[in-house]
């Protein structure tokens, strides 16, 4: 049973509680699926892609029913699957559709407006017309630029793709930002290095980079199973890890959280709404929200999605409404992700609770195991605690 100081007076609201000026819209459509893929996507089904636009635009009149609208919005995220996989038109009715409910301006610096896309889906013309809709960044689902590592990743372009749509993205004035996976197979040092140095050849001012997991479920999980695929060994991903953080900030890049880089002023500004604990509305199937301190999660098949508002039944799988105490250490946890950390003081403002009370003896002792440290009055993860980072959050959700 959690427990805790109660909100402070003079905190009116804790910020997830705040009315969300973020969303996520999940666009389901690959034209594959990757073999190490778990996301909540169906392959090859372009024929369901109509019956799928009118179901969003079902569940954004159920959940905003009570809304005023439009309701403006800082951050937007485009988010898959693969919204890219949509035709031109559709696109512009999806568009057309959120428009009805939000409103954002484009040209304000301090707005973003993201799409994820597949590096041999970004045609000029594509670009062009994502581009003059108002999308502010891509990001690219790069992975490699190695032609065997994208062959076992089972991803269907090849290193000049992702440079041909790179260049398209910033002829366009568009930020650019490339996710990139690391411990694959027998992959070297020297061999992610390769692909880190092809990725800021590319002029990217943000980069993801993550590890290689076998999530089950996957083929490629069953594939470990069966001894057809062998795992990194943990301490060989650890010096991969290691490499990228120390290559990509001798090159100017921000460390800014635990997988993700970005160049001085190009912060994923919606995934900083994820991590600071801000509220953020979410819609699609498998899409997961956080508005007024509750946390929901669609359905994550397609059909079923489609389905339940074909019938006027809420398309909701989960929902998670723990309370306060338990939001609070949630927003210790994710901004403790971010190499910025946090301050006592900050935290109780925007939680309304001491820290202390929740978990200063964890705290002290983290500390004292040098997996966290003070600089200034801002508590931070240590190199040591960053690279073990994972085995540290449980003790501070309990």
């Amino acid at each position: 049973m959690d427990s805790g100081a109660p909100l402070t007076p003079e905190l009116t609201v804790p910020v997830w509680k705040q009315v969300p000026q973020s969303v996520y819209i999940h666009i389901p459509f690959c034209t594959q699926r990757c073999g190490y893929c778990n996301f909540a996507l169906i392959a090859d089904r372009a024929d369901l892609v109509e019956a799928y636009l009118k179901a969003l635009g079902r569940e954004l009149d159920w959940r905003l029913a009570n809304e005023s609208l439009p309701r403006l919005i800082k951050t937007m995220f485009l988010g898959g699957g693969t919204p890219t996989f949509l035709s031109l038109s559709q696109v512009d009715r999806l568009v057309d559709m959120l428009r009805r409910y939000f409103v954002w301006d484009a040209n304000d610096p301090a707005n973003e407006w993201s799409v994820e896309a597949n590096p041999n889906d970004l045609t000029a013309a594509a670009v062009a017309h994502w581009s003059d809709l108002g999308v502010t960044r891509f990001s690219l689902g790069a992975q490699s630029f190695r032609v065997e590592k994208l062959e076992l990743l089972e991803r269907t372009h090849r290193a000049c793709d992702i440079q041909r749509a790179c260049e398209l993205v910033l002829t366009h004035g568009r930020q650019l930002s490339l996710d990139l996976i690391f411990a694959v197979g027998d992959e070297t040092t020297t061999q992610w290095e390769a692909d880190l140095r092809k990725g800021l050849s590319c002029q990217a001012q943000h980069l993801s980079t993550y590890q290689l997991t076998y999530e089950k479920g996957t083929q490629f999980w069953n594939r470990l199973q069966r001894g057809v695929l062998r795992e990194a060994e943990q301490d060989h991903a650890l010096q991969l890890y290691q490499q990228t953080c120390e290559l990509l900030s001798s090159q100017g890049f921000e460390h800014y959280e635990v997988s993700n880089f970005a160049r001085p002023g190009y912060r994923s500004r919606h995934n900083c709404v994820y991590w600071t604990g801000r509220p953020y509305w979410a819609f699609g199937p498998g899409a997961a929200g956080y508005v007024n301190g509750q946390r929901y999660v669609n359905h994550s098949s397609t059909t079923t999605y489609i389905k339940r508002l074909q019938a006027q039944v809420s398309p909701v799988a989960e929902v998670d409404d723990d309370g306060d105490i338990m939001r609070a250490r949630e927003y210790f946890v994710f901004g403790m992700r971010m190499l910025d950390g946090l301050d006592p003081i900050t935290f109780r403002r925007e939680t309304g609770i001491d820290w202390e009370s929740l978990f200063g003896d964890q705290i002290r002792r983290d500390l004292q195991a040098e997996c966290f440290c003070w600089e200034g009055d801002r508590l931070k993860l240590t190199a040591q605690g960053l690279y073990i980072s994972d085995t540290l959050w449980p003790n501070y959700l309990a």
